[in-house]
């Protein structure tokens, strides 16, 4: 359900409605849906929100949220103008033979606000014009314009509701139209609303300590950043007392910046999180904040907000955790290349603050690896491989490169880890926090995954429960040289990592509690657990309550705002591909198989990495080698097609 529906579901204040809701709440209440319960409204027992999805038979059903529901169904003539995927209220109706059914009173979200379209003429020569989401023809009217004095692949976003072009995009050929395609498709934003920019421009563009005087003063700490070297945001800084083995991280204390009902808080919580495309960032913060006052650069004062993690010298585990706002100094920048150099081969500099800042970083990197090994008794490790993807000026792709996990990043995320712990055991986890949830596994899923690894050979003999299977698995991938491979079924089999009020632990990484409170530059979830910390810290009740009365519907939205943002990465990189197929039709290339049956797809072996292809070819299996040849490219659908010209043999590829 979206953040709306749960709103509903459970009950909310008028004020705590968001304005783009408010009419379809007010409309609701005129209708006699809503009933008052203590102050809070909320639907009737006849009333249920829901996602609508509609069949081949026109007829829809409205999803039950709840086991003890069944799904509402909806005939077509009870459907009002609701469509596939729309969030609805429906009202409950006696239907033939006693089944569950309903009629939507009310459309409540809508699945898409616009559809991209492009222009294009069939191999009859008829011109059309068709959605670049599904290749199906949509009708699209410009006032004023023959849409066929555009060139073929003309791009368009268009209003769902009128069919009126609302922005042309660009065209097909262009490739630097797919930024604006990735972003569209999944409600990703660039420019910042004029109010939030003005907003952001009216806060304060340097710490001055003496306006700050109930912050404690740590700007005597060597604190230290370790980043990508392309970063311009540093959410997170650390610093390790080596003698009382205190950790202290730092992290950007964005809460302090961003108030409550801000222009800048709305459009974070709009935005939920910054999306990363190869050649460019699109922050949920303004720039004028995630790149300058809330970014811990090096050399400055800036504020942030600490935990600082003291740890038992012989078993890691902590011994106090305590959280509270400061004022540090980063006292230099490392890159995560530059640290791991230094670890390999020691530093050969004469920098002064660099050797201080060594003198404890250095150990700090070998109780990491320790913490890493305790982990990973009750966690997993797996080999995913991170591509990324190098663009020119024009938009085409030039290279891709494999990101792997280094000492570096090892470092940095075992101390991340530990102030996620931190913060999220500070709550019980029955609806009083956000947590990071991620849940065992469901038995039927292993059971596939168990049925596919057979079909490779694969088998597991003996087992107690889901985390034993699997790193039972792992040991059996490790002996056939298919560990990455292997993992990667393991992830497709487990349960998307979520947010939620309640906490049932975090199943892939072995913690009983966990959260994210380290990015709150880039993640609205994490700015959320900061906010609830301090109601915590300042005994602010009030808070705690507006917070909490609505911390359901923002877990929703948020898991959701994750999703959405994933899926635009990963449109643009298909896209990317696509157009590099496109002048690679006719060429030979190895790959592996990745899906077996009816739908089957392949990985390209080569230097360009992470190139899926659907595969025309009989009788292949899983992880069978094969040489293939790309045949056809769909590029407003980002899908390569390709024909198998031969399986290879071990032999063969190992040459």
């Amino acid at each position: 359900m979206t953040a709306f529906a749960v709103q509903l579901t459970n009950g909310c204040l008028p004020s705590d409605i968001e304005p783009e809701n408010q009419a379809a709440f007010e409309a609701l209440q005129k209708a006699g849906a809503l009933e008052e319960h203590n102050g809070l409204w909320k639907l009737g027992s006849l009333y249920r929100a829901g996602r609508l999805y509609i069949g081949k038979d026109g007829r829809g059903f409205v999803e039950s949220e709840f086991k003890e529901q069944k799904d509402l169904l909806i005939e077509p003539d009870h459907l009002g103008d609701a469509r596939e995927g729309d969030v609805v209220v429906a009202k409950r109706i006696i239907a033939r033979r006693g089944r569950a059914a309903g009629k939507v009173m009310a459309v409540i979200d809508r699945a898409h606000l616009f559809t991209i379209a492009y222009t294009h003429r069939d191999t009859a020569g008829n011109f059309m014009t068709l959605d670049i989401r599904t290749g199906e023809p949509t009708h699209v009217k410009m006032p004023g314009m023959d849409l066929k004095a555009f060139k073929l692949g003309t791009v368009f976003k268009v209003d769902i509701d009128t069919d009126e072009v609302l922005e042309v995009f660009g065209h097909l050929d262009d490739a630097r139209v797919d930024e604006k395609i990735s972003l569209a498709l999944f409600n990703r934003h660039d420019a910042f609303p004029p109010e939030c920019v003005e907003e952001a421009l009216q806060i304060e563009s340097e710490v001055t300590k003496a306006q700050h005087p109930g912050r404690i003063d740590l700007t005597h700490l060597d604190f230290c950043t370790i980043d990508p070297v392309t970063a311009k945001d540093f959410d997170d800084a650390i610093y390790f007392d080596l003698e009382k083995y205190i950790l202290y991280v730092a992290i950007a204390d964005v809460s302090h910046y961003v108030p409550f009902f801000s222009e800048i808080d709305k459009e974070a919580k709009r935005r939920g999180f910054t999306t990363y495309l190869p050649h460019k960032s699109f922050p949920m913060l303004p720039r004028e904040l995630s790149e300058n006052i809330c970014s811990l650069k090096p050399k400055v004062d800036r504020l942030a907000f600490v935990a600082k993690i003291t740890l038992d010298k012989n078993t890691l585990l902590p011994l106090e955790e305590e959280f509270f706002e400061a004022i540090i100094h980063s006292k230099h920048r490392f890159n995560y290349e530059t640290v791991d150099g230094i670890l390999a081969h020691g530093y050969k500099g004469e920098d002064a603050t660099i050797t201080r800042i060594l003198h404890w970083l250095l150990p700090l990197e070998k109780v990491t690896q320790r913490l890493c090994k305790a982990r990973l008794k009750h966690g997993f490790d797996f080999r995913s491989e991170e591509i990324k993807l190098t663009i020119d000026a024009n938009h085409e792709l030039v290279s891709t490169d494999i990101e792997t996990g280094t000492p570096s990043h090892s470092l940095i995320e075992e101390c991340m880890l530990l102030a996620n712990q931190a913060a999220a055991k500070r709550f019980n986890g029955d609806g009083d926090s956000i947590f990071r949830i991620h849940e065992p596994p469901q038995l039927s899923k292993i059971e596939a995954l168990l049925t596919e690894l057979a079909a490779i050979g694969l088998y597991v003999q003996e087992y107690e429960d889901s985390p034993s299977l699997i790193r039972a698995i792992q040991a059996e991938a490790k002996k056939m040289g298919l560990e990455s491979e292997v993992d990667a079924m393991i992830i497709k089999s487990l349960r998307q990592a979520s947010y939620a009020s309640h906490n049932v632990g975090h199943f892939g990484l072995g913690f009983s509690h966990y959260s994210h409170f380290t990015s709150p530059i880039r993640r609205y979830s994490d700015l959320i657990l900061h906010r609830l910390i301090k109601t915590q810290l300042n005994d602010d009740k009030e808070e705690a309550e507006y917070l909490l009365r609505n911390i359901d519907p923002l877990c929703v939205r948020v898991s959701e705002l994750e999703r959405e943002a994933t899926k635009c990465e990963w449109d643009f990189r298909d896209r990317k591909f696509s157009r590099w197929a496109q002048k690679q039709k006719g060429a030979f290339f190895e790959a592996e198989v990745i899906e077996a049956g009816e739908h089957t797809k392949a990985r390209l072996l080569g230097d360009i990495k992470g190139v899926e292809v659907h595969l025309k070819g009989d009788n292949l299996m899983l992880f069978d080698k094969i040489r293939l040849m790309i045949t056809e490219v769909n590029i407003p659908q980002a899908v390569i097609m390709a024909e198998l010209v031969q399986k290879l043999s071990k032999e063969v590829t190992d040459l």
